[in-house]
């Protein structure tokens, strides 16, 4: 629970479709918020600076927090940390998209995916809530994953990228996959826009009945079975569009079984894939919510880092 005392941070969920601009305390303080289209870099990023700078004159903001579509430029040592890489949105690749706000803002500024952003605000207070790993997965426009260990996010090369996995596809199963860099990636046969490619309807347009169905929980079973066989995470937290629907949980489990093959006894037990798999406790306001943990989280390693250094 936020305390009136707490800090007041700013946070900007920066999507491929939209941008989510909030401030206040993560997670039930937040004071003030603003939704627009992502538009060209310039005009998106002037609106959100825009906003930050009234909210700034009127709160005093602590720092600010970006979880950002991907890929991105996490690595706090690279000269172009805070940057957008090859991205398919049109205009966004190379984008300095922290730059702007660590030059307006002379207060810390904290930079990351919008699912590790997301997968950071499940694990501190939603679905992940209590677990040492966890896993966020988002399926809608594009698929990302964000993994949580010890309460924050994994970097190493880069960050995760779980939607490029290779899948196995359904047998008899031959229509091409969407993906501009890797074609029938996960991205390329179980995204939103993949699903409408493949079927020429959304997946909630479709009977219960329809293959599309059976075919979206076999590969988001597969990306489950390889997180558990890779990452051993406690949860793995299933949200985005695609997932709104609550008649995925029940075959995405029973096909994350089938493809483990009781390889994984803890995952025998009654129970145990429901505790697993599971939707998001804050829904579409996860990446919102993650982007002020992001803030909090990098005003706290400024603080530290100068207490340690001293007088």
């Amino acid at each position: 629970m936020s305390n009136l005392s707490d800090p007041i941070y700013g946070g900007i969920e920066a999507g491929g479709t939209k941008f989510v601009c909030a401030v206040g305390r993560a997670p039930d303080g937040v004071l003030e918020e603003a939704r627009f289209a992502t538009r060209g870099p310039e005009e998106t990023l002037a609106e959100a600076l825009s906003f930050l700078r009234a909210a700034h004159s009127k709160y005093g903001l602590a720092a600010i927090g970006i979880a950002t579509f991907g890929p991105a430029v996490v690595d706090p040592v690279s000269p172009d940390w805070g940057c957008i890489g090859k991205t398919p949105k049109a205009g966004w690749s190379g984008t300095d998209l922290a730059g702007p706000f660590v030059r307006a803002f002379a207060v810390p500024v904290g930079f990351d995916t919008d699912v590790n952003g997301a997968g950071l605000a499940e694990a501190r207070w939603g679905a992940a809530q209590g677990t040492a790993q966890s896993v966020y997965v988002t399926v809608g426009t594009g698929i990302g994953g964000g993994i949580i260990v010890n309460g924050q996010p994994l970097h190493g090369l880069q960050h995760p990228e779980l939607g490029h996995i290779r899948v196995v596809r359904p047998e008899g199963e031959r229509a091409p996959g969407i993906c501009s860099f890797h074609g029938d990636c996960l991205e390329g046969l179980a995204s939103g826009p993949a699903i409408k490619a493949r079927w020429g309807a959304e997946l909630g347009e479709l009977p219960p009945d329809h293959p599309a169905w059976r075919a979206e929980a076999d590969y988001l079973g597969q990306l489950c079975a390889q997180l558990v066989l890779t990452v051993s995470p406690q949860r793995i937290v299933l949200g985005g569009g695609v997932m709104s629907h609550p008649a995925l949980f029940t075959p995405i489990r029973a096909a994350t079984r089938a493809r483990l093959g009781a390889y994984v006894p803890a995952l025998e037990q009654s129970g145990a894939m429901e505790a697993l798999i599971v939707p998001p406790a804050f829904g579409a306001r996860a990446g919102m919510l993650g982007a002020l943990a992001l803030a909090s989280d990098r005003a706290l390693s400024m603080a530290a880092s100068k207490s340690s250094a001293g007088p």
